[in-house]
């Protein structure tokens, strides 16, 4: 009877899917997808990473001790990567999400679910990756898919127990989505804000610096437990005024995503925030890192997005002032501490 009921809540249909970047997320969503019967195409943008990743199947630097099915198809070329799918899940940095779009663009892909994996905002234009999107391809893409929430590629490759949300105007599609994409290891919940869904996917990184700052630099549990609340509010705060649902920043995308990726041994934005509490450069950091901390570029993007909309976030601008203008981690959390008292919720 249980096995009856879970193929009614899932489709069994097999999806034809194509994840666009083979770093260690991408990886794990292609794990994932194939693991459910979808057959399955990883695109790797670098040729000679491409040919090396066809052979070997493993990608240890990003991904140790993790094998890639031989049933996964691997391609550099994004023609044929995209021709045959119904499904495009983008899983690269998002510094470079306008540019492959811009590639994709290039296809017929406006009839297949493009799906946003990616957690960052652009900095030249403060877009969201939706946004991107609708601008790369001139048009309000209302089956637009974004997916976020506490989802370490590490433990998804794996198949840990993982629940993230997908967001969609199109509450259809959302749904379709989720069927498609859900298993007894990973479950989705959907949504309709995509603003907020974004939005809390991208911000909760800057507070993952601070949380690895606060280790670093030898601050308290308390330290610790008191920044991620207050960085869930000023959050909420820019989400709200830019069109979000105040209650989506309380679920997966929000306060899910927000404790995995301040607390984890897994997130690379809490390693940068550690390893600049122990008074190491931000560049020297980054020079060391061989995977993207998307929480650096979002720093300064939040931080115009609030000076912009005149919202208050005092955390974002301390962590901004700690990556690019030197300041000491103490000297930050003394400002914050000394800040005008205010309520709690305000």
């Amino acid at each position: 009877m249980k096995s009856e009921k879970l193929s009614i809540m899932f489709s069994k249909k097999i999806k034809r899917i194509t994840v666009l970047g083979a770093g260690s997320w991408g990886i794990a969503l292609a794990l994932h997808c194939h693991r459910m019967g979808h057959k399955v195409t990883l695109w790797e943008f670098d040729v000679e990473e491409a040919g090396i990743l066809r052979q070997v199947r493993r990608r240890e630097d990003r991904l140790p001790g993790i094998r890639i099915s031989n049933e996964i198809e691997i391609t550099h070329d994004l023609g044929i990567a995209v021709a045959e799918c119904e499904y495009i899940l983008l899983a690269v940095p998002s510094h470079v999400a306008r540019s492959v779009l811009s590639d994709l663009a290039q296809f017929s892909v406006q009839q297949k679910v493009l799906i946003s994996c990616i957690k960052g905002i652009e900095n030249d234009t403060l877009m969201r990756i939706s946004e991107i999107a609708a601008d790369v391809f001139s048009a309000n893409l209302i089956d637009f898919v974004v997916l976020s929430g506490p989802s370490h590629a590490e433990e998804v490759s794996k198949g840990i127990p993982t629940a993230v949300v997908v967001a969609s105007k199109n509450t259809q599609i959302a749904e379709k989505v989720q069927k498609s994409l859900t298993n007894k290891s990973f479950r989705f919940y959907r949504s309709d804000d995509v603003v907020g869904v974004e939005l809390g996917g991208a911000l909760k990184n800057v507070i993952a610096i601070a949380a690895g700052i606060c280790d670093g630099a030898g601050f308290g549990d308390n330290t610790k437990a008191a920044l991620q609340p207050r960085g869930l509010a000023e959050i909420s705060r820019l989400g709200t005024r830019l069109g979000a649902n105040p209650l989506t920043f309380g679920g997966l995308s929000g306060m899910g995503d927000l404790i995995v990726t301040c607390m984890s041994r897994h997130s690379r934005n809490r390693f940068v925030g550690e390893e600049i509490g122990k008074g190491k450069s931000l560049d020297r950091v980054l020079e060391e890192m061989k995977m993207v901390a998307e929480g650096v570029k979002t720093c300064q993007a939040a931080v115009k997005l609030a000076k912009k909309h005149t919202v208050e976030m005092p955390i974002s601008e301390q962590i901004y002032q700690v990556l690019f203008h030197h300041k000491s981690p103490r000297k930050a959390v003394e400002a914050l501490m000394s800040r005008e008292l205010k309520p709690e919720v305000w």
